[in-house]
């Protein structure tokens, strides 16, 4: 099984676990992370695009997996997501193009081999 998969199943066993722990912390971020990503002035595609970048920034692979993954449902390119990687690479300087290379892995795994 790839680090993808694992970390996809471990993010969904987390979240089943939570739920049925009933919560109420997770349920409130649940709730706050559907009006955050909801469309308003930016659409979901733009919000997923800017987490991507901050992902980046912060280096949080899962985060990075989960809003490449989100950002491409909500139809973002491989470009688009791409751009936003760069940005991410751009406000993080030498360490955040070093956490890219994660970044690119997922492109790879969600939109396939360029």
């Amino acid at each position: 099984m790839s680090k993808l998969e694992q970390m996809s199943r471990r993010r969904k066993a987390a979240h089943a676990e939570l739920t049925s722990l009933d919560s109420k912390v997770y349920k409130a971020f649940l709730d706050m992370e559907r009006a955050a990503f909801a469309d308003g002035d930016l659409t979901k595609q733009a919000k997923e695009l800017i987490a991507v970048g901050i992902s980046v920034v912060i280096n949080c692979e899962s985060c990075m997996q989960w809003h490449i993954e989100q950002a491409a449902k909500a139809g973002a390119s491989r470009r688009q997501v791409l751009e936003a990687v760069e940005v991410g690479i751009e406000m993080g300087g030498g360490p955040a193009t070093a956490h890219a290379r994660f970044a690119l892995e997922v492109m790879a795994d969600v939109f396939g081999t360029a």
